[in-house]
């Protein structure tokens, strides 16, 4: 929980990966169904770099199966008002790459989580009381979530924690917007990712853009606030300066001085814009 790999995509992102995954001990204990979240904002990719590339979670799924190929893999995201997750897995290739997987007799998949079975589940938290999730959510064996650096002018940075804002069913999220960073502390609270990967070859201003920052590496953690600090840092911020990043950190979710493993965090950093 306290420490994150830091590593350079030099060649291949398989490779930079497993160069992560070295420096935390691997993917620690995996069970099925493993549930992988992209960061899938949008059907329109004003920059090509504002929703999770594929090519990064085809290779996580192929790091997985690796190590077990009777995994069950479960690719999830929502609706939202920018999108239709279905024609969003089809637009950027999620649903070739299950066809792809399906093919060579793999268990991975896509799912829709705005049409998948609710269930409501105990918990107080700072904005949810007992709410009513995806069951897989609820059901899941390990998460990861892969995010990318962004600027938010909601959140002000959208790291490996505001990505789960994506597993809300509803379509009309903006539902949330005024009170943002308590659902996603409980959101944390409630999902607490197994693995936390930030693709940071490529950074973005604003949740859509439209500039774009060349990074060229990768951030991987089990504690999610580990992995956002890093990646603020990285984007020449203060994780101080992030309110969700400190409401969650008192939850034991990673820390805002992770030990920092491989690169060192100058080699890497860029100045974003903040955002407005």
């Amino acid at each position: 929980m306290n420490s994150v790999a830091l590593v350079m995509c030099r060649n291949s992102i398989k490779m930079a990966l497993e160069e992560g995954l070295s420096h935390i001990s691997g993917f620690g204990v995996l069970e099925s169904p493993v549930l992988v979240k992209p960061n899938i904002c949008t059907i329109s990719d004003d920059t090509g770099y504002s929703v999770t590339r594929v090519e990064t979670v085809r290779a996580l799924i192929e790091l997985l199966l690796k190590v077990d190929e009777k995994l069950s893999i479960k690719i999830i995201e929502s609706d939202s008002q920018s999108k239709y997750a279905e024609a969003a897995f089809q637009k950027f290739g999620y649903t070739q790459l299950c066809v792809d997987m399906q093919d060579s007799g793999f268990d991975v998949s896509t799912v829709d989580l705005s049409r998948a079975p609710l269930i409501e589940m105990e918990f107080m938290g700072d904005y949810f009381e007992n709410p009513e999730l995806p069951e897989i959510i609820l059901d899941a064996g390990y998460f990861i979530s892969v995010a990318i650096p962004k600027t938010h002018y909601l959140s002000f940075i959208t790291g490996v924690l505001k990505n789960l804002f994506g597993i809300l069913p509803r379509k009309d999220q903006s539902f949330y917007h005024s009170k943002i960073n308590e659902v996603i502390v409980d959101l944390a609270r409630i999902i607490k990712p197994n693995l936390n990967v930030v693709d940071a070859r490529v950074g973005v201003e604003g949740w859509n853009g439209p500039r774009t920052r060349k990074l060229d590496a990768f951030i991987l953690g089990r504690g999610a606030v580990s992995v956002d600090s890093t990646m603020a840092r990285i984007m020449g911020f203060k994780p101080e300066q992030i309110r969700h990043i400190m409401d969650t950190h008192g939850y034991g979710l990673g820390t805002i001085n992770p030990i920092v493993l491989g690169e060192p965090i100058q080699k890497i950093a860029v100045q974003f814009k903040p955002p407005r």
